[in-house]
């Protein structure tokens, strides 16, 4: 059993033979993980500001990296991924970037090898860390976390779980760029002296990882519930000390699977990334009500659940909008979101309770109900059926349809025609982001028309020529540019391409633009004309968008091949 060191004096003194973990295939101990924090230190110490981002494949090297950084009296900026638009966004908020990026971001790089130095207590209050969180909107979210929070609720954890942990290796299919990861797989493992493994992305990988020692699972819903069946998850039993699970609801059906193949009850932990962890359950049994970790308060202001503690940035309530009942034994059962009840035609509407009625269907996996807003506001539900063929099926396909009207019937038992959905998408599996959440943002966008719908005025061997009117709904003005609905050069590019092909016969390689411009912008409403030519034999289209306005946007695409 190591011994617990607080998060502030992690690194004051050298720890022979403590395990941290592996890093890039190597294990690393107390003693190197210490050396590399010295690196990072000294590298972040001579760069100039305050806010750094990281982003980093490896958990153990981006740790080395987090704590380099709060000695060097960094604030820490983690970014959800490395891809463009998650970087540029940052761009603007930060003084540069380390970790694992490409160069044209000048990433910074630990210093030369450090030799031994001392370290002082990390200033609790003073290390800050940022993080992203997508809420139910999918946009970004920035969400300012102290040290003392932080390490407040690695206390509450070790308090609730630690001693069913002592000498597990730590897995996980959770991204440590993320407030759940974070302290699940970095902070906590640290704190208490145990091995942090790779990250596992697939169950195949996962089940050859766990099996033969001691291990802990951080998982997510969304891993959990597809549990592949055919799997040696037998080898696990006696093995597997706990399955953790957060980031949203756990399906009761994926919660027993858990418990019967991997023989060990999982374990639910319930907050966000603004109130840190509230609560927790181990699904023993089904449905099983909510205890607060240790050091949380918890009360109801009108039937949300509000709650006190020291994983707040202040000591005032936090009302969440988590309808909540209260049970005699200082446990609490979770009724669904407040702001889930919705008003369609001045009628109150559960979307909880519609999503209920229609998992009740065996023919539903999974379900959800949203709001879709317009000139008039309307349900619709996005579902998974339980027949996979269903959601590859083409979208006009007869048993699709089918199936929308068998689920209609079912809800009109209890809801009018108002109040249940007008809308149905059949889908494979419920669009996720790297959170492993469902976003507002992803359904809302399986309802909006990707293409305008072209009127072709001129379609030959090597030009054509359509007209399209720019609606609204299109999923290209979503999200692009918040202060207004413009249409994005990178749509214009994708629908020249798409056109094209309808046109013409293309080759499949892409090579490269030519003399792009974007010249005038496209709107809502606008109708543009869209002329194309091919050159087959050089293999090049060449485009141009006009309106009434002038000239929107022209170019060449070069595709490679052409013969």
């Amino acid at each position: 059993m190591a011994d617990w060191i607080a998060l502030d004096r992690l690194l004051i003194t050298a720890q022979p033979g403590r395990d941290i973990g592996v890093c890039d295939g190597i294990a690393v101990d107390h003693v190197d993980f210490r050396l590399r924090v010295l690196a990072w230190r000294d590298a972040f110490s001579t760069a100039e500001g305050r806010d750094w981002a990281l982003y980093f494949d490896d958990t153990v090297a981006f740790a080395a990296a987090l704590f380099g950084a709060w000695h060097a009296g960094k604030r820490v900026f983690l970014a959800a991924d490395n891809l463009p638009a998650t970087l540029l966004a940052l761009q603007p908020q930060v003084s540069g970037f380390a970790g694992d990026l490409s160069a044209d971001y000048q990433p910074l790089q630990a210093a030369d090898a450090a030799d031994d130095a001392a370290l002082l207590p990390l200033d609790e209050r003073g290390c800050e860390l940022c993080v992203f969180t997508s809420g139910s909107t999918g946009q970004p979210s920035a969400i300012s976390k102290r040290l003392d929070q932080l390490a407040r609720e690695v206390d509450a954890l070790q308090a609730a779980f630690g001693a069913q942990l002592d000498g597990a290796q730590v897995h996980g299919t959770v991204s440590h760029q993320h407030i759940y990861g974070l302290l699940f797989r970095v902070l906590w493992p640290l704190a208490a002296g145990r091995a942090i493994q790779p990250r596992r992305f697939f169950h195949e990988d996962l089940v050859g990882a766990l099996a033969g020692t001691d291990t802990v699972l951080v998982a997510t819903p969304a891993h959990l519930k597809r549990l592949p069946e055919q799997l040696d998850w037998a080898s696990l039993h006696g093995r597997l000390r706990a399955v953790f699970s957060s980031g949203g609801p756990l399906p009761e059906d994926a919660a027993r699977q858990v418990r019967q193949w991997l023989g060990v009850a999982p374990t639910e932990v319930y907050g966000s990334s603004e109130t840190g962890g509230i609560a927790w359950r181990r699904w023993d049994s089904d449905a099983p009500p909510w205890r607060p970790l240790p050091g949380v308060q918890w009360r109801i202001e009108e039937d949300c659940l509000a709650v006190a503690s020291p994983h707040l940035e202040t000591s005032d309530w936090w009302r969440t909008q988590d309808r909540v009942e209260a049970l005699a034994d200082g446990r609490f059962r979770l009724l669904g979101r407040a702001d889930r009840i919705v008003k369609i035609e001045e009628r109150r509407v559960s979307l909880d309770a519609l999503e209920r009625a229609l998992r009740e269907d065996p023919e539903v996996e999974d379900v959800r109900v949203l709001v879709l807003q317009g000139q008039r506001e309307q349900l619709a539900a996005v579902v998974v059926p339980a027949d996979p063929a269903l959601a590859l099926a083409r979208a006009g396909d007869s048993a699709r349809r089918a199936l929308g009207q068998r689920l209609g019937t079912r809800l009109a038992q209890g809801h009018d025609a108002v109040t249940r959905p007008r809308r149905w998408r059949l889908v494979e599996s419920l669009p996720i982001n790297a959170q492993g959440k469902v976003t507002q943002a992803a359904l809302v966008a399986l309802f909006q028309p990707l293409m305008p719908v072209p009127v072709w005025d001129c379609r030959e061997e090597a030009e054509a020529t359509l007209r399209m009117t720019l609606d609204p709904a299109l999923r290209a003005f979503q999200g692009h540019f918040p202060q207004a609905a413009i249409l994005p050069g990178v749509a214009q590019l994708d629908w020249a391409v798409r056109f094209g092909r309808q046109a013409f016969v293309l080759p499949t390689g892409f090579q490269r633009m030519d003399a792009v411009k974007f010249q005038r912008v496209a709107r809502p409403g606008d109708e543009l004309t869209l002329q194309l030519q091919w050159d087959a034999e050089r293999g090049v289209l060449t485009f141009r968008y006009t309106s009434v306005h002038g000239v929107h946007a022209s170019g060449r695409v070069v595709f490679a091949d052409a013969h």
